[in-house]
């Protein structure tokens, strides 16, 4: 297993190490002992969610205020561009966004801390999107931030308009929603 640093340091991805062959491949998709060595974190993992979205879903940007949670984010079907944008005003990455795809394929990951807001959008026909959260999901405490807004400016590879909950459709801009210190 590989961890790179992306242009926000925080923010890595993570290859494991895959072994193939004629019968298919096996790799770790989580190692606690691997994970602490390149993340320099011990994270306790509390729950697993799993979602299946169609072509041009759009989920994000998602964050919880209280109770934040860091996410270990993979696609085991399908492909979908990953999005994590820093939210930490202290920072000095506040506002900026990494990007990248994570497919089946290649078998990446990403890793999200807390302070981020998350969202993805689904490139194949379909796509099976698993993460881990270091805390639970506090609905009372879950905001959205606007997929398109302008200020950050992140470049969605879609045509027309995304499929949108309803939650979404109402999300902030950066500029409006809460924040962290």
């Amino acid at each position: 297993m590989k961890a790179t640093r992306t242009a926000i340091p925080d923010l890595l991805i993570i290859e494991p190490k895959v072994f193939g062959d004629e019968r298919g491949f096996f790799f770790e998709s989580f190692n606690r002992r691997k994970f602490a060595e390149l993340t320099g974190r011990d994270a306790d993992f509390v729950q697993d969610n799993h979602s299946r979205s169609a072509k041009n879903v759009l989920r994000g940007l998602h964050y919880q205020i209280q109770h934040p949670q860091a996410k270990l984010v993979r696609v085991v079907q399908g492909a979908v561009l990953d999005v994590a944008v820093d939210i930490r005003r202290s920072s000095p990455t506040f506002g900026q966004h990494v990007a990248a795809e994570l497919s089946a394929d290649n078998k990446r990951m990403f890793w999200i801390p807390e302070g981020f807001a998350h969202g993805f959008v689904v490139l194949s026909d379909t796509a099976e999107f698993l993460y881990k959260t270091t805390d639970y999901w506090a609905s009372e405490f879950e905001r959205s931030i606007a997929w398109n807004d302008p200020a950050i400016g992140i470049q969605w590879p879609i045509q027309g308009e995304p499929a949108l909950s309803a939650k979404d459709r109402q999300a902030k801009p950066l500029a409006e929603a809460e924040t962290f210190a």
